[in-house]
């Protein structure tokens, strides 16, 4: 089965690059290429899998923006009728009700949120990140948006403040909750398209392998935070021995590690691009090639996985460029030293790997 992917962007999300995108022992490695600790927008995809019999989304995205300020990052952006994702969907010319699976990365609010209106879909997360999100630890319960921390009456479904994933409505039928089903380990949910666990972002990420024409593709949620972190400049290598350049957000290293040297083995062992291949949900890059594309074909949605698709990655990658530096005020060097200036000073992962010594490729 040849499927095709859509990307759609919920919104906005501020981050701190020296915080979030990169582990702190990275900082004085990749703070060369202009990254700083100011706050940056980072988009939050959700992926549409079609071509099968089935219609699958991956994630259904963030929350509106009063909400995400005041409980999560601010300021964020969801403008009404344009990136939620119900109107993403209405894009790409689909209804939430069209769904037949939602697939969910992980539980974090901006993965989450809308999915009430889902009305016939499966929805299928990872049997440990389902039961962590019911009883984080309190460093996490603003994270899957547990009702303690509601502040001033707030609501995020009609009068309640719930999780989205635990909305019960039973005047309106709803019963998000029961429609939920768990997986553990590495499962097919439908002919080509398969989930896998990628721990340690959060205890129980996972991340979905779809085939196309052009080869496997990796929704991969936050498992790899900016694409980025799949770089290792050499003197990095030389002085700290990484492979990768590691995230900044996540519960347990190893595993985070060690899911980003997977997502990299599986690229090399297919003999796919991973920095076309992995399809993250905070990818910058990604978000600004897709506007770029939008604004070419009368706001019409690229297509990635097709042999005959118009959407060329190389020809796109570099939207960013023209798109930071308008927007800052900054040279067109120094933003493409900012997104490109590590990957152009780093080797080929299997050549790092095997630098290092003891890798599996």
């Amino acid at each position: 089965m040849n499927y095709k992917i859509r990307p759609l962007n919920s919104g906005y999300i501020p981050t701190k690059p020296l915080e979030y995108w990169y582990h702190f022992s990275c900082s004085k490695y990749i703070e060369k290429y202009g990254l700083t600790n100011e706050l940056d927008q980072l988009p939050d995809f959700t992926f549409l899998i079609e071509g099968g019999d089935k219609l699958i989304l991956v994630d259904t995205g963030m929350s509106w923006d009063e909400h995400a300020d005041k409980y999560h990052h601010g300021p964020s952006t969801q403008r009404p009728g344009v990136d939620d994702i119900e109107s993403r969907l209405a894009q790409a010319g689909y209804k939430p009700e069209d769904v037949d699976i939602v697939i969910f990365t992980h539980l974090h609010w901006d993965h989450v949120f809308y999915i009430e209106k889902f009305v016939n879909a499966r929805f299928i997360v990872n049997e440990v990140e389902w039961n962590y999100a019911h009883n984080p630890v309190s460093l996490h319960f603003k994270s899957y948006c547990r009702p303690i921390i509601c502040k001033d009456g707030d609501v995020t479904y009609k009068d309640q403040f719930v999780a989205p994933y635990d909305i019960v409505d039973e005047s309106a039928g709803i019963n998000v909750p029961a429609r939920f089903e768990t997986v553990r380990g590495e499962v097919e949910i439908v002919p080509g398209v398969t989930v896998f666990e990628s721990f340690g972002h959060s205890p129980g990420s996972m991340s979905v392998m779809v085939q196309t024409e052009k080869g496997p593709y990796f929704c991969v949620g936050d498992a790899v935070f900016v694409m980025g972190n799949i770089d290792a400049p050499q003197d990095m290598v030389e002085k700290l021995h990484y492979d990768i350049c590691p995230p900044g957000r996540y519960v347990d290293m190893v595993a985070a590690w060690e899911g980003i040297r997977e997502f990299l083995r599986r690229c090399n062992r297919a003999g796919v691009d991973p920095y076309k291949h992995l399809l993250l949900a905070h990818d910058v890059i990604l978000s600004a090639a897709v506007e770029a594309y939008e604004a070419d074909h009368n706001n019409q949605l690229p297509v990635i996985g097709t042999k005959d698709s118009d959407f060329d990655f190389d020809k796109y990658s570099k939207a960013i460029i023209a798109k930071e530096s308008a927007a800052k005020g900054t040279t067109p060097e120094s933003v493409e030293r900012k997104y490109f200036g590590a990957k152009a000073d780093s080797k080929p992962w299997a050549e790092r790997a095997k630098e290092i010594g003891g890798i599996e490729l």
